[in-house]
This record gives structure tokens, C-alpha cells and sequence, in this order.
């Protein structure tokens, strides 16, 4: 399956902007549609954040998990379901006072932020594997607190995406490996562009591809204008691929995408172009070792 490449769609993500952008799924049911949608357009992957359905604000809630993975396990669709375990990172210090959070923090326990995935036990969770600054305040992922989550995450039996937002995350990532505190078939997800962590561009992937286990797979996606040039690039690098309304909203310059679909067909002619074929869930399964559905 050399030229089956795996396609994740993230279809709405934790940042608070759904208020400003109506085509963001807000919803249990709304996430469900998008990510069977985005499944019927060939994603074999929706990586799913949750939202408070009356605010459109970023959620940790339990229920939410539980009826999204329900609504698209009753839709018959077989995508892979990947829940995101990176809510509860976020840290605003106060500029004013020692060892105060400023509002928009919403730091919380490793056992929180992984409790939806040992309740619900997908097939596939994230795991930040370090710390980064964003926007007015850091995602905080310290090593003591990725072990506490990579050992809850191995127990419940599911497998890993380790989410790499510059080249120190992924040496620690190695390394957790090699110690034995994350299961070595766990993927490498390349978050690119990102401000302020690794750049979006080619020397960015081929060095990080170079640091990988001998027979690692690995993904990679680009954040806003650099979300179809990366496609390209992991593409013809070997790896796998990520789009979706979390890392950008545009199909094209100037034109807003209307749905995550819409950025999962665009994405299918790109590797049509490059002679690449997006892998169905079920052969995305046997590419990561999963069982069938």
C-alpha cells in the first residue's frame, strides 16, 4: 500500500472562534455529520475536539465525547475516531503577580484530560508531546505530565498520535519509546506553522523525518495558507496527511471553505495529482495495525 496515503480530517478543534465562523461544527450532532461527511469525501480519520452546543466554546466534557462517537458509530460510517487529549493545557500567566493564571487558562490534572478517552476507549487519541507558546499564553506539556497521560492512554489499549510541534518534542518522543513509556506503533504528527513552533516548509519535515524510528509512520499538516502546500510535501515525503477546519478555513485565497468535505476533496485531487490514492478506513486500519471495524 505504498501509494495509500492515510487522511485525517480535524474537523472543528479547540479554538474559541466558532462566532465567527459559521461553518465550524459546533454540536454533537453537527461534529458527527462533518466527520461521516468528511469520511464519504475520503478521510479515513476525524480527529474530534468537543464544543459547549450552546456557546460554540471549546468543551472537556464527557457527554459531548460520548454523543459524537455515538452519532457517527449510528451513522454506519467505519472512519476512525481520534479524540484529541490536548484541552487543559492552556496557560496564561498574569503579568502582575507571582504564580497566577490570567483568564484563558484552563490548565487541569493529566487524569482529566485523558478521561473521555479511557471512558470511551477510541481507536486513536492525540498526545501533545511538549510545550509551545500560542497566542497570548503557552500550551504547557511537561514531561511529568505526558507520562502521566502516555501510561493512562497505553492502559486503556489505545493507540497514540503523538502531536510534534518542533524538533525537542520529538527527540522527548523517542525517547519515551525507547524507555517503553509509549507503545512504538504510535504515529508522529507533524504540526507545522503553528506560532510559534516549527515552521511549515520542506527542511522542517525532511529533518523531523530524519530523527524518526527506523519504522515509524508519520503525518504531517500545515496551519492556515501552509495547509495544501504541506499536504504536498508529506505526500511526496512518504508520510501521511492532515486537514480540516481546525488548521485552516480557506479552500483557496480568498474563499472561505464551507465545509470540511469540501477540504478533503480538493485534498483527494492533490494526491490524485501525485499519484497517491487516500486509503479507506479499512486500509487505514491494516496501514496502522488496527483491527477491523
Amino acid at each position: 500500500m505504498s501509494d495509500r496515503v492515510i487522511l485525517t480530517c480535524a474537523v472543528t478543534g479547540g479554538d474559541d472562534v466558532a462566532a465567527k465562523y459559521p461553518q465550524i461544527p459546533v454540536t454533537p450532532k453537527q461534529i458527527a455529520t462533518a466527520a461521516v461527511e468528511a469520511a464519504s469525501a475520503g478521510a479515513a480519520i476525524a480527529h474530534i475536539h468537543v464544543r459547549d452546543p450552546d456557546t460554540g466554546k471549546p468543551s472537556m466534557r464527557l457527554d459531548l465525547y460520548r454523543e459524537v462517537m455515538d452519532r457517527i458509530r449510528d451513522s454506519g460510517s467505519d472512519i476512525i475516531i481520534n479524540l484529541t487529549t490536548g484541552p487543559g493545557a492552556r496557560y496564561v500567566p498574569d503579568l502582575d503577580s507571582a504564580n497566577t493564571a490570567a483568564p484563558g487558562s484552563n490548565v487541569r490534572p493529566p487524569v482529566e484530560r485523558v478521561q473521555h478517552v479511557l471512558a470511551l476507549k477510541p481507536e486513536i487519541c492525540s498526545l501533545d508531546l511538549g510545550s509551545v507558546n500560542f497566542g497570548a499564553g503557552a500550551l504547557i506539556n511537561t514531561p511529568a505530565q505526558i507520562e502521566s497521560m502516555a501510561g493512562a492512554i497505553k492502559q486503556a489499549g489505545v493507540l497514540p498520535e503523538l502531536e510534534i510541534f518542533d524538533v525537542g518534542h520529538l527527540a522527548l518522543a523517542c525517547k519515551m519509546i525507547r524507555d517503553g513509556l509509549i507503545d512504538d506503533a504510535a504515529i508522529f504528527q507533524f504540526a507545522l506553522g503553528v506560532p510559534w513552533g516549527a515552521p511549515a516548509n520542506a527542511e522542517t519535515a525532511i529533518l523531523m523525518r530524519g530523527m524518526l524510528p527506523r519504522t515509524a509512520k508519520w503525518a504531517a499538516f500545515g496551519i492556515g495558507r501552509a495547509e495544501f502546500p504541506m499536504v504536498a510535501q508529506a505526500m511526496l515525503l512518504g508520510g501521511h496527511i492532515r486537514v480540516g477546519l481546525e488548521d485552516n478555513l480557506y479552500l483557496e485565497r480568498g474563499l472561505q471553505a464551507r465545509s470540511n468535505a469540501e477540504l478533503v476533496r480538493k485534498t483527494g485531487k492533490i494526491a490524485a495529482i501525485l499519484g497517491k490514492e487516500l486509503a479507506s478506513p479499512r486500509q487505514a486500519r491494516e496501514i496502522l495495525g488496527l483491527p477491523p471495524a
